[in-house]
């Protein structure tokens, strides 16, 4: 499988794109996918037999026994009965993806990213470069912990995560983990790392010690890459046409759901669920992403995004990328990316439009309804969710899904522990009375993970692990 990366078509292998992490041009990879899709066989119901199936298309080149022990770290850290499983929930079939370590979707892919990492690495030292509004960071704290030859260094907005997110960053005493708060927001963070990742000085001094920079956040095709597998085990379950709901912050999620559909998974409608930071539900509906001034902390915290970085690997698809032009999706993705440097926004030309439009559809859930379809799906059908996954239910609820015969499959990210104050304050009263083992312990355990930084320090943070 070859890889490409987004802005000039820079070439790269599996192994290199995971190492890499950003492309030199600073856009991002993106596989080059051969062939039709196909059917998708029963057999790949199970979540490792979908993850082999994913593997051995996108990552073909890393060796067989490096996808094995990836699969088999990912299966050892979620429940063996089942690790994503896909229930009834009031006329929706929730995808229930919080059963791993630190509670959410994230968990899948960064269990398999560090063996990927270490096979990239060769044998060089790697210092994994983290931006999160919540989630990400803890999953890679979890997933890197203890890991020869890797650090993990994280930025989380000082302000906007929950009390159990923060634990989940702040509590960790591995040696090479590593959590610093900005007194910025996840935009802010993220922005950071993207310049680090292109500037010259700073890669050639961290050489220079022996170290090389890469990320886990979903601009890297390590994280992208597993993610595809539980919306396989998902539609070879169903085995039918179907729409999927995701609760979307910085399009990752929702991307892979969209490659598993080339692979041959039958996705008929991808629906964007936004909170009031709602950039990407009114880009699916227009064709144009503006972000605006307006940033609002929220009650689903790792929605709170304004600047999405995978939606640049939806422009590439869209703008030629589907139908194998190379160098028209490279060219129109950079003149947006171009754009949006300039002016703060771009609009999709009349043919991309018309692609997004056939595929995607979005809606917007605000913190009071988030609240309020907490307590009415839980009177309904006794089941508790995570404000993450009600602002989906709650959009898909709106749109009318499910629809036109087909079942619509909802992304639940989080187990509602990860956020307690949000579920005291929507349904009056404490509902979590059986809390996980680790979020139990998290109440333990002494914060070590202290550090506090301006946006404007965070260069100085980064080379301080040199």
């Amino acid at each position: 499988m070859k890889f490409v990366s987004t802005r000039k078509g820079f070439e790269a292998t599996g192994p290199e794109s995971v190492f890499q992490g950003l492309a030199p041009d600073g856009g991002l990879y993106v596989p080059l996918l051969d062939g039709a899709p196909s059917a998708l066989a029963a057999s790949l119901a199970s979540l490792g037999a979908a993850e082999d199936f994913v593997l051995s298309r996108l990552f073909g080149d890393f060796p067989k026994e490096v996808r094995d022990a990836a699969v088999e770290r990912l299966l050892s850290r979620f429940p063996k009965e089942e690790p994503v499983p896909l229930v009834d929930v009031d006329g929706l079939k929730m995808l229930e993806l919080f059963h791993g370590k630190t509670g959410a979707f994230k968990d899948v892919a960064l269990s398999m990213l560090p063996v990927f990492m270490r096979h990239a690495a060769g044998g060089r030292r790697v210092l994994v470069l983290t931006a999160t509004s919540g989630d990400t960071g803890s999953a890679a704290m979890q997933g890197f912990a203890g890991v020869d030859g890797t650090e993990v260094l994280v930025f989380f907005p000082n302000t906007g995560t929950s009390r159990i997110q923060r634990l989940q960053m702040t509590t960790p005493a591995e040696p090479n983990v590593h959590a610093v708060a900005i007194r910025g927001n996840f935009d802010d963070a993220q922005a950071a790392v993207k310049r680090i990742f292109a500037d010259k000085a700073i890669n050639a001094e961290a050489a220079a010690r022996g170290v090389a920079l890469s990320s886990a956040n979903s601009i890297n095709t390590g994280r992208l890459v597993p993610q595809i597998g539980y919306y396989v085990a998902a539609a070879a379950r169903l085995a039918r046409p179907f729409d999927i709901v995701v609760p979307s912050g910085n399009f990752g999620n929702i991307l892979a759901a969209y490659y598993a559909k080339m692979l041959g998974a039958p996705i008929v409608k991808f629906v964007c669920a936004s909170n009031i930071n709602d950039v990407l539900a009114r880009f699916v509906k227009t064709g144009v992403y503006d972000p605006g001034d307006r940033f609002t902390v929220t009650n689903s915290p790792s929605m709170d995004i304004r600047k999405s970085s995978n939606v640049e690997r939806l422009l590439w698809l869209v703008n030629g990328g589907l139908d194998g032009d190379v160098e028209g999706a490279c060219r129109e993705t950079a003149r947006l990316m171009d754009e949006f440097a300039a002016t703060g926004r771009y609009e999709l030309n009349e043919k991309a439009k018309a692609r997004l439009f056939a595929d995607f559809e979005g809606g917007v859930a605000t913190p009071e309804e988030t609240e309020a379809e907490m307590r009415r799906v839980r009177s309904a059908a006794h089941y508790t969710l995570d404000p993450h996954t009600a602002v989906a239910t709650a959009v898909a609820k709106s749109l009318g899904y499910p629809k036109d015969g087909r079942p619509a499959v909802v992304a639940a990210t989080a187990t509602p522990y990860k956020f307690p104050e949000t579920c005291r304050r929507a349904f009056g009263e404490d509902v979590l009375t059986d809390p996980p083992r680790e979020f139990r312990e998290l109440e333990t355990l002494p914060a070590v993970q202290n550090r506090v930084c301006d946006v404007a320090a965070i260069d100085d943070e980064v080379r301080r692990l040199f």
